[in-house]
């Protein structure tokens, strides 16, 4: 039975561990056991196991039959999964949220283009990336598929540190998100949707690991 003291918990351990997985310390693959995750966070395994059923529906950690919970794949299987998955239901919800968009929404929208643009860090520009597609989605009314897109989005975000790592990262200006906005702002939907998918596509491109 989860408990209030409980939920308290599993959003530790989640939140503890989806870090370690996006920021790459823990590798694909890795092992999880709920016995050692327990000890580490003085729990019992009640919370462990609703944590790493959260991590699984947030496209982190898979449950493989006679292996256990373990870190996700980063393979060109998994990157195209993601990115497919991303370039759907995003777009779905930009069709239902585009209509809503007010001028707060959009100033929220640039602000999280211009930390972007502004980013020093790759761990400041993904903040702002992730701010950026949350706000473009926000006023959609659907809270399910914003639930699946954030689970996504965390996946994304391993995919862009993973490339970090081995490519390097360097300050630049985001001439996609900024389409998008200005597509937006003309209430050209179409266009905007279509530049989403160019975009998330590209994204996927830059991320697959060479063949």
């Amino acid at each position: 039975m989860i408990t209030a003291d409980n939920v308290t918990t599993v959003a530790r351990i989640a939140d503890s561990i989806a870090e370690r997985i996006i920021s790459g310390a823990l590798e694909p693959d890795a092992p999880l056991r709920q016995d050692h995750v327990a000890r580490e966070f003085n729990s019992s395994h009640v919370p462990v196991r609703e944590a790493f059923r959260q991590l699984q529906a947030q496209h982190l950690v898979v449950a493989v039959p006679r292996r256990g919970v373990r870190v996700a794949p980063l393979d060109t299987r998994s990157v195209k999964e993601i990115a497919e998955m991303r370039a759907a239901l995003e777009v779905v919800a930009l069709r239902h949220s585009a209509p809503r968009l007010t001028t707060a929404h959009l100033a929220r929208i640039e602000l999280a283009l211009i930390e972007g643009d502004n980013a020093k860090t790759i761990e400041e520009f993904e903040t702002a990336n992730r701010a950026f597609h949350q706000a473009l989605v926000a006023p959609c009314g659907m809270p399910r598929l914003l639930a699946s897109l954030d689970g996504l989005q965390l996946a994304n975000s391993r995919l862009v540190f993973a490339m970090a790592r081995t490519v390097g990262w360097r300050p630049r200006s985001n001439q996609d998100h900024r389409l998008i906005l200005q597509a937006l702002r003309t209430r050209n939907i179409d266009q905007a949707c279509n530049l989403l998918t160019r975009h998330i596509q590209t994204i996927e491109r830059l991320t697959l690991p060479a063949s």
